[in-house]
């Protein structure tokens, strides 16, 4: 596995680099790699980072594991390549987007247009062997994620934390509120947004009122 992320993540995340849990995840995700059918490709691993600098970041949206099937994922939580069908936790992130912007829901699922305006679409596990989910949980990718959660909020400030479901919310546990805004809901898949802890959270514009309000430009979503 080749760590080639932008160079200001690079300096924030070197020491986890260097970290001997670190070097055992990689031989493990390079093996899986060789041995398996593993998402997303290689070179998009890291591709939440490489589309978000640390600079640019204003807001962060966790996630869980990367999509298992074919084509689908591409290093962004949340998100699909282009030609992809929206999985049902998208196709209602953006039924919310559509009731509380008035956005049209868009035909592609690449959220890397919300990357590029300094979105972090971290999942808390990076990679995921074909059609076996949660199959490279447990195995360092955690500990990495919350080092970079833990870096964020020590080194930035006014970044919007969106944490979707218990397992975001649990993941956001060491985020500093007195320099950060956290925003909670429940989870955008069907089971949590049925039972009506998704719809009207109005996450999106509650975003960007923030952002104005300390002086940044809003996310184009």
């Amino acid at each position: 596995m080749n760590v080639n992320i932008a160079k200001s993540w690079k300096t924030i995340l070197q020491q986890e680099f260097d970290k001997p849990y670190f070097k055992e995840l990689t031989d493990f995700v390079k093996d899986e790699y060789f041995n398996h059918t593993c998402y997303p490709k290689g070179n998009q691993i890291f591709s939440a980072f490489d589309h978000c600098t640390f600079d640019d970041l204003k807001v962060v949206i966790i996630g869980q594991d990367p999509y298992h099937g074919e084509g689908q994922a591409n290093g962004l939580c949340f998100s699909v390549n282009d030609g992809i069908a929206h999985p049902p936790s998208l196709k209602n992130i953006f039924k919310e987007l559509e009731t509380d912007l008035n956005i049209l829901i868009p035909k592609s699922g690449n959220l890397e247009r919300w990357a590029d305006q300094g979105v972090l679409l971290l999942n808390a596990t990076l990679t995921v062997r074909a059609h076996e989910a949660g199959s490279h949980q447990k195995k360092g990718w955690e500990q990495f994620t919350d080092a970079v959660i833990e870096q964020v909020s020590a080194k930035k400030e006014n970044v919007v934390f969106l944490l979707w479901g218990g397992y975001a919310k649990k993941k956001g546990k060491k985020i500093d509120k007195s320099k950060h805004t956290v925003l909670e809901s429940g989870h955008p898949s069907p089971l949590s947004a049925n039972r009506g802890f998704w719809f009207g959270n109005s996450c999106f514009s509650k975003t960007n009122e923030v952002l104005l309000s300390n002086g940044l430009k809003i996310i184009e979503w």
